[in-house]
């Protein structure tokens, strides 16, 4: 199976196995963070305009999962990216990072934002986005800092 590409696709957010992933993604973000500063996207604000979701699948498992957040015509944010336990250290959050990565760049985005948790089970997260080129920058959009967030962006350049 570790040798399978992903499937990566525009997802409708209907699916019992992304929801199941979305709640588990959901509970997990209360677990780890006060109630006033989870910041992660629910089924419906996933299917709102402007925010683009992808799941990613190997051979009929769902994988992950990542959506795009269009903040201005030249900015985007990443949001709700989730591998379910099972499926961590395959490649699936490298994966569905990369690809949003390519659809900023395909966009014509200049600039990736994300906020995730300052939490110490963020830690492999931090990781995966310093080493696909993300890095700490301060508070952006709508977000107040209050110490429980990392802030990070990424500088998307232009492709062949």
């Amino acid at each position: 199976m570790s040798g399978t590409p992903f499937h990566i696709e525009v997802d409708d957010v209907t699916r019992p196995e992304v929801l199941a992933l979305l709640e588990e993604h959901l509970r997990n973000m209360y677990e780890l963070t006060p109630p006033d500063q989870v910041f992660a996207f629910d089924a419906a604000k996933l299917r709102a305009p402007g925010v683009t979701f992808w799941s990613a699948w190997r051979d009929g498992r769902l994988m992950g999962c990542a959506a795009l957040k269009q903040l201005s015509p030249t900015t985007g944010e990443v949001k709700s990216m989730r591998t379910p336990a099972a499926a961590r250290r395959t490649g699936a959050g490298r994966a569905l990072l990369a690809h949003l990565q390519d659809e900023a760049r395909a966009r014509g985005y200049r600039r990736l934002f994300l906020e995730t948790g300052r939490h110490p089970a963020f830690a492999p997260a931090h990781a995966l986005y310093r080493s696909m080129g993300f890095t700490d920058c301060a508070a952006f959009g709508d977000y107040v800092d209050v110490g429980q967030s990392v802030y990070m962006t990424h500088e998307v350049r232009p492709g062949p």
